[in-house]
């Protein structure tokens, strides 16, 4: 019980700026995006020991993409380990991710900066095609973390 209460005293000092709520034993996680535009989603929801990370791009209402593939991988990968870390975890403890993509010709671009978010070993993937995603973003990146 005392690691229990550690645990939300931590996700509670690491939240700040952003809203969280804590329901029986989960943590749900709302990105300053979605509590500012009332979108009816949590960016993430922790589970014991689980992350379940909400599908995420690098735009949100209203912006316009003006990123190149390899920026746009950047900032959706940045927005994702900064779910991950405010979750006081690591890249390294993802163990799956979703991505899909509005254009297959650019896996490698999206690959080359994947790989400088881990150290070791790489979670399970998937890399799925999408006719369009949200706000006209290229990617949308969703995942699973466990503390490791």
């Amino acid at each position: 019980m005392k690691l229990h209460g550690s645990l939300v005293l931590l996700l509670s000092l690491c939240l700040s700026g952003s809203a969280s709520a804590q329901v029986t034993g989960r943590i749900y996680l709302t990105s300053p995006v979605a509590a500012r535009n009332h979108l009816p989603f949590s960016s993430a929801v922790l589970v014991g020991n689980t992350l379940y990370i909400a599908g995420t791009t690098a735009l949100g209402p209203g912006a316009r993409n003006a990123f190149s593939p390899a920026q746009e991988a950047r900032a959706v990968m940045d927005d994702v380990k900064h779910v991950v870390e405010r979750a006081g975890m690591t890249m390294d403890d993802v163990v799956s991710v979703q991505v899909f993509c509005t254009d297959l010709s650019d896996y490698a671009s999206f690959n080359r900066v994947y790989a400088t978010y881990f150290h070791g070993h790489y979670p399970a993937r998937a890399f799925i095609g999408a006719a369009s995603l949200l706000f006209g973003a290229r990617y949308e990146v969703m995942g699973v973390a466990v503390r490791r």
